[in-house]
């Protein structure tokens, strides 16, 4: 078992604490190189950021100097150093603020404003962000303070994030989106807090010497805080993780319901918003070319139940004509270049899929009930009343050759009535 333990001793390539004391308080300071290169960090990294490019925003977090003073107040507070807090909290302020505003004039000048999905991943910090935080640090401090220090570093700043939580705050700034700029901050300050503490960690159970002497009140005290600001840091943490679940779980559940009661129908989808974060959730649809009666929408709303989504309101917008705008809106949301163009575009793949029959558990009961009607062609037909009004309509057909009496095709028609949950069923023998 001793032999065990000796395996995870980190005195093993320990680096002298002097030397490494010495190289923690030389990166705190934020003076002339140091703050230029941070600086172009911060412009690289907004331009990644900008257009969506991962790489561009790992370049950037490898150049960049924010870690010295982080790890600084965290070796500081380990050796009750308090005026070596007080000068990495001073730099950590002088970088952030810098930070703040160059990313700020990046984003206020740029042409380009939309929400990347590199942005808005920025802006939702949740407990999985802690843990990358808090081991991150581990990792960091741990190769600090060996002879060696290896590869580690590189990839502790690439897995700690500090840049772009920063840019994206600069971001929300520049456009006005204060939701943006607080869950960006929150999320910088889950990172440095979080390294802070495991740089603390280690620097204790390395056994670093204290700087000076400090009464045992004055040391609970400090204690009292970290621990006061761990909980404070991770309650929220732990409920946007519980609401992110909830909000996936919600997204899954309505995906299921539109699949099965919609899509698998044939109907053809062309508007689709799901309210989550609302008193009431709210699910939104409109289709191409089907209209629902009362009691049909009454029917879909009591169905809801079953898919776990209780408590959700379903509205079906019939009323197309007011579309144009939203369906636009929602495309942009998910689309650099959207034009209308690309939704006629949309709007005829919907189309052409509608006319294909996907129940596949339906077709295997056709041919296990009725083996001697295949082959047969199942598929959605549009009938048209009038040319301003239309509905689609399931038509099978079976081969010519075969003779099946009046009864028997009744029957498979009402049969694939119920089972289809429509009343446009149409079997008939083919021509040829």
């Amino acid at each position: 078992m001793i032999k065990i333990i000796r395996f995870f001793n980190l005195h093993y390539g320990e680096d002298e604490k002097d030397k490494v004391l010495e190289n923690v308080i030389s990166n705190i300071s934020f003076r002339g190189a140091n703050l230029w290169v941070l600086a172009c960090a911060i412009v690289i990294a907004s331009v990644g950021l900008n257009v969506n490019s991962t790489a561009v925003i790992i370049g950037a977090m490898l150049i960049s100097p924010l870690m010295g003073p982080i790890v600084g107040a965290g070796f500081a507070l380990g050796t009750y150093d308090f005026d070596l807090l007080k000068k990495s909290a001073k730099n950590l302020a002088i970088a952030t603020a810098v930070s703040l505003l160059v990313s700020f004039l990046y984003f206020l000048l740029s042409p380009f404003k939309e929400a990347q999905s590199e942005l808005l991943a920025r802006t939702s910090p949740n407990i999985y962000d802690v843990l990358i935080a808090f081991f991150g640090g581990l990792v960091g401090v741990i190769a600090i303070t060996r002879k060696e220090k290896g590869n580690p570093i590189p990839g502790v700043a690439i897995a700690t994030a500090l840049m772009p939580p920063l840019c994206t705050a600069g971001y929300g700034l520049a456009i006005g989106n204060l939701s943006y700029f607080g869950g960006a901050i929150y999320l910088y300050t889950i990172n440095c807090f979080f390294i802070c503490i495991s740089t603390f960690l280690i620097v204790k159970l390395l056994k670093y010497p204290k700087v000076k002497f400090v009464d045992t009140i004055r040391e609970k005290r400090i204690t009292r805080t970290i621990t006061a600001l761990i909980v404070i840091m991770l309650v929220p943490s732990f409920y946007l993780a519980y609401s992110l679940l909830q909000e996936r779980k919600f997204v899954q559940q309505v995906n299921a319901f539109i699949e099965n009661e919609f899509s698998n129908k044939g109907y053809t989808l062309i508007y689709e918003k799901t309210h989550f974060n609302n008193r009431t959730k709210k699910i939104e649809l409109a289709f191409l070319d089907k209209r629902f009666g009362n009691d049909e929408i009454k029917d879909l709303q009591a169905r809801l139940g079953s898919y776990r989504l209780d408590g959700t309101e379903l509205i079906i917008r019939q009323d197309t004509s007011d579309l144009k705008g939203d369906i636009l809106a929602e495309i942009q949301k998910h689309s650099q270049h959207v034009s209308e163009k690309d939704i006629a575009i949309q709007n005829l793949r919907n189309e052409l899929s509608g006319y294909t029959f996907k129940d596949k558990e339906t077709i295997k009961e056709i041919t296990a009930l009725y083996p001697d009607l295949a082959p047969f062609s199942i598929g959605k037909q549009t009938v048209f009343v009038t040319p301003d009004s239309s509905f689609n309509r399931t038509v099978l057909l079976y081969d010519a050759g075969k003779e099946f009496s009046k009864e028997q095709v009744d029957r498979l028609s009402s049969w694939l009535s119920v089972k289809l949950k429509s009343d446009s069923v149409l079997v008939m023998q083919s021509a040829n």
